[in-house]
């Protein structure tokens, strides 16, 4: 019997230090430029037969925890106004199409800059596409313009359209580092409108983070006191069975 409340103590203990690794990624990107939190969903994992026998029929299931998904929170962070021409963000549920040197990833993240070869890039030195692929600016080219459907011109003229997409269910998207999701079926955007000049911060909360953080924490710190517990009932068990055998 204390084998199974230890395996299930544990189980919960790997949930919530899974948990913890979450929280301190959102906390850590609380400042991060179009960053999207994550959240872990759990589910009940019912074992059939308990591992000792000597349960009634009825309490022989026994229930562990463990960490079913991780779920992106995709709504929106706040516009802030910077009035860098080569800012953009997003109002809407669309992403950025980038290219990086493992194929076309989509960022919300709308720091852009201008390489040294006229390239637009985001902040990670990927190639930010347009419908035609990647935007490129000549050495003389000024007065950037960037419409609210992504049509970019400079005082050159058209130059493309910021390639923005959007998904049927972002949830499917696979979060990649450097800000960056992978996967999913890219659609053309229709409900997304970019906006010259502003950036979207960070949809994290530092004060639930922060909140989610302590509970975590303590939850951890009483499973760690309920196992020592069952520690010491055990080897109390083990001594008087010794003294009893002696």
């Amino acid at each position: 019997m204390i084998e199974n409340a230890q395996l299930i103590s544990l189980s919960r203990q790997i949930a919530l230090q899974r948990q913890m690794d979450v929280v301190a990624n959102n906390m850590a990107n609380i400042n991060t430029t179009g960053f999207k939190a994550e959240n872990l969903l759990f589910e009940e994992y019912v074992m059939p037969v308990a591992r000792d026998q000597n349960f009634p029929t009825i309490n022989q299931p026994l229930s562990y925890v463990q960490d079913w998904a991780t779920m992106h929170d995709m709504s929106g962070g706040a516009m802030v106004q910077t009035g860098n021409e080569l800012d953009v963000a997003l109002n809407g549920t669309g992403f950025f199409a980038v290219q990086t040197g493992a194929g076309e990833r989509w960022t919300k993240a709308g720091s852009f800059q201008i390489s040294s070869n006229g390239t637009l890039v985001d902040i990670n030195g990927n190639p930010v596409l347009g419908e035609g692929g990647p935007i490129q600016f000549g050495p003389e080219e000024t007065g950037i313009l960037i419409a609210s459907d992504g049509s970019v011109s400079s005082s050159a003229g058209p130059k493309d359209r910021l390639r923005l997409v959007e998904f049927a269910n972002a949830q499917d998207l696979t979060r990649e580092g450097n800000n960056l999701f992978a996967g999913g079926t890219p659609l053309a955007a229709t409900n997304t409108r970019a906006m010259q000049g502003f950036v979207e911060r960070s949809n994290v909360s530092g004060v639930s983070e922060m909140a989610e953080m302590i509970r975590v924490t303590r939850s951890y710190e009483s499973i760690a006191s309920l196992t020592q517990k069952q520690d010491e009932l055990r080897r109390s068990a083990i001594q008087r069975l010794g003294d009893a055998n002696a």
